[in-house]
């Protein structure tokens, strides 16, 4: 598995982000990863880990999903969460996200699990994005920390391995 980039300023990866969550990714090149813990100060209803919070995360390993494969970051179009079990904060979170289908570079789709470490599933998403046009891509490009060579404006990038 090999670590992905992450952001100065991103709420789920960003390192400069004081209310952040400082989440990496990894990849083995289909797939992407990130294992973590969430705090009190992300529930909703008393000892339960707030939907949103959780929502969030699976935009977001989405977006990673898609851009791994294609070497394009996208914005969420669409996105389906079904919530299957409470996460309480500290309950450690395996989430897990792949591209399923490139549609002609105009529309990924992706799913995506958030789990605990015996594969039993807190919630999953699957989502719809749209690739991000080059010329919106220079200021976000600027944010990134870390390999971004993989990372380009078309479908014949590689995948880092």
């Amino acid at each position: 598995m090999r670590e992905l980039p992450h952001t100065h300023h991103c709420f789920v990866c960003g390192e400069s982000n004081a209310v952040g969550l400082k989440l990496r990714f990894t990849t083995d090149g289909r797939t992407v990863q990130t294992r973590f813990r969430l705090r009190a100060a992300h529930i909703g209803f008393r000892g339960i880990v707030h939907g949103g919070i959780l929502t969030t995360v699976l935009d977001e390993i989405m977006v990673w999903a898609c851009a791994v494969p294609t070497g394009r970051f996208a914005f969420c179009a669409e996105l389906t969460v079904r919530f299957q079990n409470p996460v309480r904060p500290d309950d450690e979170i395996i989430a897990t996200g792949e591209l399923l289908a490139n549609r002609k570079n105009r529309i990924f789709e992706a799913k995506a699990v958030l789990a605990n470490s015996d594969g039993q599933p807190f919630a999953e998403a699957t989502g719809k994005y749209l690739p991000i046009p080059k010329s919106d891509l220079t200021g976000m490009m600027t944010d990134l920390i870390g390999d971004t060579s993989w990372l380009r404006d078309g479908a014949d990038s590689q995948p880092p391995a």
